[in-house]
């Protein structure tokens, strides 16, 4: 009795307590982390047969729950980083799901290859950007992860092995790439990468005097950028309402980079070792003094006129040093404090973004919680399910959390997203913590709703795989 009893999940899975990289909320899981496809599958029969429920968790890059499962059992999948493939000739890498973005680049750099589409860090691991189909900064031209997938392998609760692409079980494909871990675990992505001549950027440096200019600035530089990013100092008021900057990239052709061959050296995308003469290591304990109200402010106010002095700047960049911002400081989000802090992420209609985002930056003060951060971003639509991109803009947005403030600032995220439903808006699940099923159903329509719920259905009628994330939000889709 003993023997069998010790070869349960319930006797082998440790408890552990994890947290969201926000590090605002956490729970209590059963942990398991398999190192092959075939100790994965057996893992989730297992699960199933002792009525356990399972979600995946891959580098916990997710703001808010997306990888936590209250009581049920978390499945780390960062040790499935077999390579399968890669073929310079063509440009497509195949591999299991725990590879990194890291991982991915360093292994096709030097062959002259870069991924289509890359978030703000190099950490998440393939499968965690495919569960949450990430976007980057050049969203509005490139569109999210999930379009430059060839194909997938989509193992289910059940035990069954689906190939999917846009031409087999497409249904499936469009379905899984953005489904929060919910359909399945994704076993093997077969990704195609994009040719570069040489391993630098030109970058231009823009400034926006508010809102207004922000946009008009941003409408001008897209037809003419593969990137396009903006900062927005969310502690300005008034006339100055939604100022900032903004950085355009293209990439640079072999003929215009004195090394294009060197450019491409994995050495040479490195970021630096020290920042203002301190080490990268010890930048966060820097920071934790100027992350509050007053040193934000100061900090903003101090990199706008920096910003203003440099209007029209263009220099030369790597491809890591200009992609991966969030990867300059180790562990910056430990500056936050204990508490942690929540990241906001809107996605509103061009029609009405302009209005919607001047709104939300004069909520903010009105309510005492002006955002610590605030980043802008151009998107276009896409065919996935669950897909949290518009024909429009986004606005990033970081709150600092404590014991004093949650209550109030819970209240506070409610009226925002009054603000952005009424406007047509939708919400980034990756680096949600505070929406609703009733504002998800609202943001993203009884149809995607009842389409992603048949796909549950189907490939998972037991209802195996479940979430934090996914019973706050999916509550309709989860109600058989």
């Amino acid at each position: 009795m003993r023997r069998a009893a010790s070869s349960t999940l319930r006797a082998r899975a440790p408890w552990q307590v994890l947290d969201s990289f926000g590090r605002a909320v956490n729970a209590s899981c059963r942990y398991a982390a398999p190192r092959t496809v075939d100790e994965l599958a057996a893992t989730v029969a297992r699960a199933h047969d002792e009525g356990i429920r399972v979600a995946f968790r891959g580098a916990g890059r997710s703001y808010g729950d997306a990888s936590l499962n209250a009581g049920g059992l978390i499945l780390d999948l960062q040790g499935l980083r077999k390579v399968h493939s890669w073929d310079p000739a063509a440009g497509v890498f195949e591999c299991e799901p725990g590879v990194t973005i890291e991982g991915l680049w360093r292994r096709t750099i030097e062959d002259g290859y870069w991924p289509h589409v890359v978030p703000g860090t190099m950490r998440p691991t393939l499968g965690g950007c495919l569960a949450m189909n990430v976007h980057g900064k050049n969203n509005y031209r490139a569109g999210p992860f999930g379009e430059h997938v060839q194909e997938i392998d989509l193992l289910t609760p059940r035990g069954e092995v689906l190939t999917c692409s846009p031409a087999q079980n497409a249904d499936v494909f469009h379905g899984a790439i953005g489904g929060l871990g919910m359909l399945g675990a994704i076993t093997r992505v077969k990704l195609k990468m994009k040719k570069v001549e040489c391993g630098n950027l030109r970058v231009d440096a823009r400034v926006g005097r508010n809102l207004d200019e922000m946009f008009e600035r941003f409408e001008e530089l897209i037809p003419h950028s593969d990137y396009c990013v903006g900062w927005v100092d969310c502690f300005a008021q008034g006339s100055g309402l939604g100022r900032g900057q903004i950085h355009a990239a293209n990439y640079l052709h072999g003929d215009e980079d004195p090394d294009p061959e060197g450019s491409l050296h994995v050495e040479r995308q490195g970021l630096p070792p020290r920042i203002l003469g301190f080490p990268r290591s010890r930048i966060w304990q820097v920071m934790q003094f100027f992350v509050n109200d007053l040193g934000v402010s100061m900090v903003n106010l101090a990199k706008y006129w920096a910003s203003y002095f440099g209007d029209g700047d263009s220099y030369v960049q790597s491809h890591v040093a200009f992609a991966f911002l969030l990867d300059y400081v180790p562990d910056w989000r430990l500056a936050y404090g204990p508490g942690g802090f929540v990241q906001y992420q809107v996605f509103i209609p061009k029609e009405t973004a302009k209005a919607t985002l001047r709104e939300i930056l004069a909520l903010g003060h009105r309510n005492g919680f002006p955002s610590y951060l605030g980043v802008l971003k151009r998107h276009r639509p896409d065919a996935f399910v669950l897909s949290h991109a518009v024909d429009g803009w986004s606005l990033a947005m970081d709150y600092k959390v404590t014991d004093g403030t949650r209550a109030a600032l819970w209240k506070h995220f409610a009226e925002l997203t009054q603000v952005v439903l009424g406007a047509g808006g939708r919400f980034y699940f990756a680096k949600d913590a505070v929406l609703t099923a009733e504002d998800a159903l609202r943001a993203y329509g009884t149809e995607r709703f009842e389409r992603f719920a048949a796909l549950k259905r189907r490939l998972d009628p037991d209802f195996a795989l479940r979430s934090d994330l996914a019973d706050r939000v999916l509550g309709p889709a989860f109600a058989r």
